[in-house]
């Protein structure tokens, strides 16, 4: 009984067959280590974190990149001075950016830093979300927590998550690619595991209009992922060293953006059915 059970749960979380693709659009210029992309479609560019630099060293070589929706770089240095700037989560006019111990608020319409909160205990920060709220969470994968913050101050929200890295916020709860799983938190905190089985630690997370997802892990896989928590392989770029680290969407037109870390890039995909 006990065997037939485990067949049962890990078919619950079998990779389907390719039903979907990725045909690329473009790809930018070189850009000094991309880790995170924001569309700000209504604005016609995306926002892109550059570490320009290791992703733990304090250097002041990081900054905050413009780049067109066709791929045309149009300024690498919108904002610079910062560290090792990795997620991007937007509310208002201000821009919130994870910053190895920090959150760097920048001002959209100024392009100025406002003020750096600090996230005590924090060791690696990494990926931002925003809720409808304008409730600002960032994970930090090294230590495992999500710290949130309200009234410009950080508090930890959620500890012990294996591995925190994406965060997205939907209505009340927050998803989190947890290592090799994605899980979904409500405002009780009470953690369901929506899927698992990603070959490699989750980097980034979004939602279609459809409710199904789209993970990135860092070394170079992309996966669709079902409602139920199905999940299907959709690029992987392994071979060619090319990093899929922490992507952005356009959820009107399906089209990805994927920032590739140690290639220097990003990449814009079309997400179709096959």
């Amino acid at each position: 009984m006990k065997k037939l059970f485990t067949l049962i749960l890990s078919a619950a979380f079998t990779t389907l067959q390719a039903q979907h693709k990725l045909t690329k659009l473009w790809e930018t210029d070189t850009l000094a280590v991309p880790e995170s992309v924001l569309p700000s479609i209504k604005d016609n560019f995306l926002y892109t974190s550059l570490i320009n630099g290791g992703a733990t060293d304090v250097d002041g070589n990081g900054s905050i990149a413009k780049v067109s929706l066709n791929g045309k770089i149009i300024n690498a240095n919108w904002v610079s001075g910062l560290n090792a700037p990795k997620g991007l989560g937007k509310w208002g006019n201000k821009l919130y950016v994870a910053d190895l111990k920090e959150v760097v608020v920048i001002n959209t319409v100024t392009g100025k830093i406002e003020r750096k909160i600090p996230a005590g205990g924090s060791v690696f920060l990494n990926d931002i979300a925003v809720d409808n709220k304008g409730v600002v969470y960032v994970s930090d994968t090294r230590v495992g927590k999500v710290y949130r913050i309200r009234n410009n101050q950080a508090e930890v929200w959620l500890e012990n998550i294996a591995d925190a890295n994406g965060l997205k916020a939907i209505g009340n709860d927050l998803y989190i690619l947890s290592g090799t799983k994605l899980i979904r938190v409500n405002q009780n905190k009470e953690i369901k595991t929506i899927a698992q089985g990603f070959a490699k630690n989750g980097d980034g997370v979004e939602q279609l209009k459809s409710g199904d997802f789209v993970v990135s892990c860092w070394n170079g896989l992309v996966y669709y992922v079902s409602a139920s928590g199905k999940i299907e392989l959709l690029l992987n770029t392994q071979d060619s060293k090319i990093n899929t680290a922490d992507i952005g969407l356009n959820s009107e037109k399906n089209i990805i953006y994927i920032p590739t870390f140690n290639h220097k890039s990003i990449i814009a995909y079309q997400l179709s059915n096959k």
